[in-house]
């Protein structure tokens, strides 16, 4: 596993250009539990809106927050959802936006509904046209410059129009003669417009459609894959087929298949971007097609248990290789949490932080977590990084390093959710997810505890946990330390 989180490190940095149909994706949430008076249909009650980069800009969005740099090149339309668009894009870290406007058609918007982490409906905005000549004379504008320092081209087509067979050929060809590798996630079933791919990315219902071939079964998709590399002489082929995993057709023939890293599906929204952007930066750094479909596979199955249209933490593919099959899925970086409390609170559950180092879990652990748990709905822990630690408790602490404590967390059952924290103090984190009570032992005073002015600010509650005599990390390491010199 060592050599494959080398890998993940190597993402940092790393430039890619995205070149494809970008649209807007916003999510209203909210809650729905009755029917209209007026006609059979339910009715919603909106709570909120998050607005998104999407489509290709999901792609983007995924390298930047893997680690990587994406240059997003795209049309939108000249209208208010095109300048969401570009403030969405320019809150964006790590993702710098190329977008031409034209005035021929409306920016593609995906407006979802979202009620108790089920998506109730979807409404979509869009013109498919081709785009004026002056139009695309300025994306490739664009390309040119990108594509000097950059790794490789992904081309991300949803079909709205801006790649066009021709415009295929030619940002391939640009790609090709600076030595790019060239990843496509296409759309169209006539898979041969991509030719000149290093890498094509269909999904199962494309390989089919494509080859008439049945992807259900590992023999199926290993043909339709071998058939989709002969048709459009991509030296790789990766199909994704959701619960059935990943099969990949390799530059030497051979087929391997990949099951699903999913442990959860919570939504499938924008996971093949996810797919596309993992397996192009770890073919940007030079990893070898079977590394970089397993990091790909991994990363699919982190954010399909997220809700919404989410992205991926190079840290949160780290954990995932140390977590194995153990909790895994309750692992989440700071922003997937504080969606998750979100929704859970959206939905009338009460949300529960406590937090620590927890080096050594012991009974005096277990007592808190559970006193915890009894005070709400929900429990999300957040335990300190190693540097957190060492800065806490001296160069010798942690005992058990981040990816280990936060899987022996996430396997207790009075744990909902895991999230680590570089800071000294849990502040920022609490501020971040905003719970509706925060816990911490009764050594402590609730006018001292960090965050609870946060939490009661908006109505929460600080509650101190009974301590359980007896029980100390410190002490038992001490006692393991003074056994040894016996």
């Amino acid at each position: 596993m060592s050599r494959r989180n080398e890998w993940i490190d190597a993402f940092a940095g790393v430039k890619l250009v995205v070149f494809g149909d970008v649209m807007l994706d916003r999510y209203t949430f909210g809650d729905c539990n009755r029917i209209s008076p007026e006609a059979p249909a339910p009715v919603f009650l909106a709570q909120r809106v998050e607005e998104m980069v999407g489509g290709a800009g999901n792609v983007a969005r995924n390298i930047a927050s893997l680690g990587g740099r994406a240059a997003l090149i795209g049309a939108i339309g000249d209208d208010s959802a095109g300048l969401a668009l570009i403030a969405a894009a320019d809150d964006t870290p790590g993702l710098t936006p190329h977008l031409a406007r034209t005035d021929i058609a409306r920016t593609a918007v995906k407006n979802r509904f979202v009620a108790k982490n089920q998506q109730m409906l979807r409404v979509d905005e869009e013109d498919i046209v081709d785009l004026p000549a002056a139009s695309i004379e300025a994306l490739f504008a664009h390309l040119e410059r990108e594509l000097d320092d950059a790794a490789a081209l992904i081309l991300s087509d949803y079909g709205k129009g801006v790649l066009s067979r021709a415009t295929i050929a030619r940002a391939a060809e640009m790609a090709r003669t600076r030595g790019l590798p060239v990843i496509t996630d296409p759309k169209s079933r006539d898979l041969a417009r991509y030719r000149g791919a290093t890498v094509i990315t269909p999904n199962a219902k494309e390989a089919e459609e494509a080859t008439g071939i049945s992807c259900q079964s590992d023999a199926g998709a290993g043909e339709a894959a071998a058939l989709i590399a002969a048709q459009t002489g991509s030296p790789v082929v990766v199909i994704t087929r959701g619960p059935q995993g990943m099969t990949v057709c390799a530059a030497d023939g051979s087929i391997h298949h990949m099951p699903t890293a999913a442990r959860e599906v919570f939504d499938v929204s924008g996971a093949g971007d996810t797919v596309v952007a993992a397996l192009a930066l770890a073919l940007a750094c030079k990893a070898p097609i079977e590394i970089a479909a397993e990091l790909a596979n991994r990363a699919a199955g982190i954010v399909v248990g997220k809700v919404g249209t989410a992205t991926v933490s190079a840290a949160e593919l780290h954990r995932s290789l140390h977590a194995g099959n153990t909790g895994s899925g309750k692992i989440a970086d700071l922003a997937a949490a504080a969606r998750a409390c979100r929704d859970w609170q959206a939905s009338g559950q009460r949300c529960v932080f406590t937090n620590g180092c927890f080096d050594l879990i012991h009974p005096g652990h277990v007592s808190l977590l559970a006193f915890a748990r009894a005070q709400g709905d929900k429990l999300i822990v957040a335990i300190n990084s190693d540097a957190s630690v060492k800065r806490l408790k001296g160069p010798d602490r942690p005992v058990q390093n981040e990816h280990a404590r936060a899987v022996v967390m996430a396997a207790l059952r009075d744990v909902d959710l895991v999230v680590v924290f570089d800071e000294d103090t849990p502040l920022d984190a609490i501020t971040a997810i905003q719970p509706d009570v925060l816990v911490k032992g009764a050594d402590y005073s609730v006018d001292t505890v960090v965050g609870g002015d946060v939490v009661t600010a908006r109505g929460g509650s600080v509650v101190l946990a009974p301590l359980l005599d007896g029980h100390s990390t410190t002490a038992a390491i001490g006692r393991a330390g003074r056994n040894a010199d016996a």
